[in-house]
């Protein structure tokens, strides 16, 4: 009897799913960043450039981009809901995204390693 769950996406998907959350956590994090400088530079410095005229859509796309991939892990790695709204409001924080994308990657990559040790075929395998 396999201990993987019958509900999750194929190990696989499921590690697709995580590159691509890491690499958007790791980008949504620095934009947030950015975000916080083109705020001050804006509203308590009075300034106008490039910077604080076109960063906050840019970030706000940045931000949707995180937040498809946050659902996308989540449904393929079968969190509950909780966890995934958790997920999505660690993007408005500064360094959280990646004290969340650690936390995630690390309970992802064990829960895959469950998986091909219950026999699930691993990367590479049809």
């Amino acid at each position: 009897m396999s201990t993987y769950p019958q509900t999750l996406a194929k190990p696989q998907q499921i590690r697709s799913a995580l590159s691509a959350y890491r690499v958007l956590a790791t980008v949504a994090g620095f934009a947030l960043f950015v975000l916080i400088l083109e705020m001050v530079m804006k509203y308590a410095f009075k300034q106008t450039n490039v910077l604080t005229q076109y960063w906050s859509p840019v970030h706000g796309l940045i931000y949707f981009a995180y937040a498809v991939s946050v659902a996308n892990l989540g449904l393929k790695a079968a969190w509950g809901p909780v966890r995934i709204v958790k997920n999505l409001l660690a993007g408005f924080v500064p360094v959280v995204p990646w004290v969340a994308e650690r936390r995630n990657t690390v309970q992802t990559e064990a829960l895959l390693s469950r998986a091909y040790t219950a026999g699930t075929p691993g990367p590479g395998s049809s």
